[in-house]
């Protein structure tokens, strides 16, 4: 099968709507072995039954996925309403594993699956997390790094009802999805919301995610000689799209971990940040920059489509949910961008509440993975 299949529907019912996917996804399906499910999270509670149907009128025997409260198709998202957004494809026979929830630690999951990690060298996987859980940052690392030092991409469910999964069952807690051998081959690459401005400065005191100072002088008085007189007036406003970026040490393209400020202490000039930082740290601020991110998905896109090829088969996009219509606007602005790139690429994804590149939990990001 050269390309894979894709459906989407925006049917009111769960039945309904993954009985239509299975049909679109016609005969193509009876080949795919690997199906990647996205459903919106007025889904949440009927996603054991939209998976049941799906496999049983396609025939595609392992699916992952996840729900979201915005979902992607082909140049579209569907947001605020019930939809359901379908790939599969085929691949070799012993080329990937499904792996369950992955909660606390990964004694279990090495038990499970370490023998085949180390047969097939193992280096990529495709995953998605629960916000929920504190230690899925920590998981994500590690989960690399037992990958022969390899490379994630995901998103961390969202949801206004159930933080719901898909890993060949319905599950949540923890980290689940797919590991793929070498055998099959991927690209992908990742697009900023939030462009960095000023200065970089030391954290020289913190307590945890409260930055007390930086390079000497309280935290507060350089947050604000920074944003400027006028937006300094109203701290809370400010917060709003003025963010920290995290410098990521040794990376060879300036990438940065942006994260939320979450609070402001003005008596003791303090900053909160959404991140636990340690004295000596690199960081700067950033704002969301619609222009800017549209420039910086169309460089992501352009550059990715060199290193995947004439002809990739099948993609999947981790977007922020602080991205789609929200920076780039209405009329599925941020998918019709992939769609100008990529042409009729088969497409699935969803909205996170994280998004995860290489080996660490990134925000306000787009990962655009291609199947080679």
């Amino acid at each position: 099968m050269n390309r894979f299949a894709v459906a989407h529907s925006a049917s009111a019912g769960a039945r309904e709507a993954a009985d239509e996917c299975a049909r679109h996804l016609g005969a193509i399906a009876g080949q795919a072995n690997l199906g990647f499910l996205y459903a919106s999270d007025q889904f949440a509670s009927h996603l054991a039954e939209i998976l049941t149907r799906l496999r049983a009128r396609s025939g595609v025997p392992h699916w992952v996925g996840s729900v979201g409260v915005g979902i992607s198709a082909p140049g579209t998202e569907y947001h605020e309403q019930p939809a359901l957004s379908v790939m599969a494809g085929a691949f070799p026979e012993g080329s990937f594993r499904v792996f369950h929830n992955v909660a606390s630690g990964l004694d279990d999951f090495l038990t499970v699956h370490g023998d085949w990690i180390r047969t097939t060298g193992c280096r990529f996987g495709m995953v998605h997390g629960d916000p929920r859980n504190p230690m899925v940052p920590e998981l994500v690392t590690r989960l690399a790094a037992a990958l022969n030092d390899g490379f994630l991409v995901g998103g961390l469910t969202s949801s206004r009802g159930d933080y719901a999964q898909v890993a060949d069952h319905v599950t949540s807690g923890g980290i689940s999805g797919v590991l793929f051998s070498p055998e099959v081959s991927v690209a992908t690459h990742l697009t900023q919301s939030c462009l960095p401005f000023g200065e970089t400065h030391e954290v020289t005191e913190c307590e945890r995610n409260i930055v007390v100072s930086l390079d000497h002088r309280p935290a507060l008085d350089v947050f604000a000689e920074e944003i400027g007189e006028i937006l300094s007036r109203d701290l809370e406003q400010a917060a709003r799209y003025i963010g920290a970026a995290l410098p990521v040490a040794g990376s060879d393209r300036g990438d940065y971990l942006v994260r939320n400020v979450v609070g402001f202490d003005p008596g003791n000039r303090l900053l909160a940040v959404g991140e636990v930082l340690s004295p000596g740290q690199l960081i700067r601020f950033c704002r969301r920059d619609p222009v800017g991110a549209r420039a910086d998905l169309k460089r992501m896109l352009l550059e990715l489509r060199e290193r995947a090829g004439p002809a990739p088969r099948g993609g999947v996009y981790f977007s922020c949910l602080g991205r789609g219509q929200h920076l780039f606007g209405a009329d599925s602005a941020e998918l019709k961008s992939l769609q100008e790139v990529f042409g009729d690429l088969p497409l699935v994804g969803f909205f996170c509440n994280g998004e995860i590149s290489c080996d660490r939990l990134y925000g306000y990001t787009g990962v655009l993975s291609v199947f080679k």
